[in-house]
């Protein structure tokens, strides 16, 4: 007998991910009711996953609920606010009950790591595909933002690069590595690891945050845009892992500079911060390298050895690739 949609949301949704006092209704309703604490102010993302476009047919279930979970926890994190309450709507061309109790455990798991409760979506069928709203709290007037930084600042990464892009032509097959480094990079593709609380930390010590979701060269332009300024970027400072240089060599820091799906976070912040953005890197266990520096000016100057280099800028685009 077929399950009904309202079964298999009883069954695989309700009570997913954490349990918040300040959900005053969950799944079940026509809307939820979320009581917003006083001082706050709200911060609202949302991303869509599509089979063929984000991720390859086939793709573990249990991966698709964690990532596409964490690429909005990765918004949040870039805003400084803390994660709270998600949405989920979910297309499947089949009601394939093993392939939603593995989503579900992969979403779920994630969810209660990051204290955000699943309070409603819908479930329909069609093409498989993805699509998370999710809610963070960060108190009025702190929350970061691309805009603000200055010429003089410092610019920053969080954790490596490239990784996950390189995972992805490993999955594709358009790359080999040894065992190891292989499952690493794979890993870094299918379960990004948001830097919540990196950004938390940031609020008041970073003057500028972006998260590097379509490559360290786009965002970190973006990031220059919204603040008006230029800055240099320094290639021997990427922080490129171990496994990342044994796979691609010298073609490293193309993968850091132009592949996406990273999901660290980019900032400036001014030099006199150096202290604080080290001290908070230490606190919240997450490596931060400085990598740059901001100017008067537009845009992203690469240098190699000290001098400029030359290069065809490219990244991921949704509607270029």
């Amino acid at each position: 007998m077929a399950v009904s949609e309202s079964q298999l949301i009883e069954r695989y949704f309700r009570g997913l991910g954490a349990r918040r006092d300040d959900t005053v209704l969950g799944i079940g309703d026509d809307a939820a009711l979320l009581r917003v604490p006083a001082g706050c102010e709200l911060a609202l993302t949302t991303d869509a996953l599509i089979e063929g476009v984000h991720f390859l047919p086939g793709a573990a279930p249990r991966a698709l609920g964690h990532r596409a979970l964490a690429v909005n926890l990765s918004d949040i994190a870039a805003m400084g606010a803390s994660p709270s309450w998600a949405l989920l709507s979910l297309n499947l061309p089949l009601a394939d009950e093993a392939w939603l109790g593995e989503f579900a455990a992969g979403f779920g798991a994630l969810a209660r790591a990051h204290d955000v409760a699943l309070v409603g979506g819908n479930l329909s069928r069609g093409a498989l595909s993805i699509t998370v709203q999710l809610a963070g709290l960060v108190p009025a007037g702190e929350a970061l933002r691309r805009a603000g930084a200055r010429a003089g600042d410092d610019l920053y990464l969080s954790g490596s690069v490239g990784d996950a892009a390189c995972g992805l032509q490993l999955l594709r097959g358009d790359a080999v590595a040894v065992a190891a480094d292989a499952a690493w990079l794979r890993e870094r593709f299918e379960y990004p690891a948001p830097r919540a609380a990196l950004g938390q930390a940031l609020r008041g010590v970073a003057s500028a945050c972006i998260d590097v979701s379509d490559g360290v060269y786009i965002d970190a332009t973006r990031l220059l845009a919204a603040s008006g300024c230029g800055a240099t970027l320094e290639l021997e400072r990427l922080p490129l892992s171990p496994a990342l240089r044994r796979t691609l060599g010298d073609e490293a820091w193309r993968s850091a500079l132009w592949g996406g799906e990273d999901y660290e976070l980019c900032f400036a912040a001014a030099q006199a911060q150096a202290g604080a953005v080290l001290a908070l890197a230490a606190r919240t266990g997450q490596a931060v390298t400085r990598i740059g520096a901001l100017h008067p000016g537009a845009g992203l100057t690469l240098t190699s050895a000290g001098e400029v280099m030359q290069f065809s800028p490219s990244g991921f685009d949704h509607f270029g690739n």
